[in-house]
């Protein structure tokens, strides 16, 4: 049985004082019936590993250098990422794929850094409305996905998985629990056939999801939680939506 996993992303988002209150609404409303994380802007993290120590609520980033160290301004590495206790990285997203142009093999590369330091990459793949309505979904998330499995190799089964269609980020439109279930069912065979541990792994689904939609999503056979944008900046949201997924 597949726990579930939800995970915040706050974005660029943020402010020591709101900071404090949200972390400390998400913490206290434990114990929840699922994994649970938050992934903050880089300059939070250290105060996000200091408030949710000692609790199960884990941290993470929102990006990750491919690299370990060396004369590359402005990012931050793997090794950064470990020192902080950083229990996830979230790579590929889509804004970073459309904003600062990264590639497949980039992406991939990114997972392969973190996994190498103990940080659980959360792979993001999914299709823009153009591709869907082209009929073009399913060609690629598979190829963004076989990118990442090509790099990690015998190491791919560590991974967490996000799909996150690009046409419903932030625009206040969802897939349906049967859209997206959908594409989770081909991630997951792509999965299993590259791994043989597919059925253990968890796929996430993110994409406006908020509190009365979550549960209809999360109940679909491969959706093993979400990756939350908006509504995890919104305390009583984001924990109804954990309440869901438990």
């Amino acid at each position: 049985m597949r726990r579930k996993l939800v995970v915040g992303n706050w974005k660029m988002h943020g402010s020591r004082p709101a900071n404090a209150e949200l972390l400390a609404a998400v913490a206290g409303a434990r114990p929840y019936g699922c994994d649970v994380a938050v992934c903050v802007p880089f300059v939070y993290l250290g105060e996000a590993a200091a408030q949710l120590a000692g609790t199960d609520v884990r941290w993470g980033a929102q990006d990750v250098s491919p690299h370990d160290q060396g004369a590359y301004t402005g990012e931050i590495s793997a090794p950064m990422l470990q020192e902080l206790g950083c229990r996830y990285a979230i790579v590929g997203h889509s804004e970073r794929r459309a904003y600062h142009a990264e590639n497949d093999e980039l992406v991939a590369a990114k997972a392969q850094a973190a996994l190498g330091r103990g940080v659980t990459p959360i792979v993001c793949v999914g299709e823009t409305l153009a591709q869907r309505d082209a009929g073009e979904t399913e060609a690629v998330v598979k190829r963004q996905l076989s990118a990442v499995i090509h790099t990690l190799a015998h190491c791919a089964a560590e991974m967490v998985v996000a799909y996150e269609p690009v046409w419903a980020i932030g625009t206040g439109r969802t897939a349906t629990p049967d859209q997206a279930q959908a594409v989770h069912a081909v991630l997951r065979a792509q999965l299993h056939a590259a791994t043989g541990r597919g059925d253990r792994m968890r796929i996430l689904y993110g994409g406006s999801v908020k509190a009365d939609n979550a549960q209809a999503l999360f109940g679909m056979a491969d959706i093993d939680g979400g990756l939350i944008g908006g509504a995890s900046l919104k305390a009583a949201d984001f924990i109804a939506i954990c309440r869901a997924a438990g």
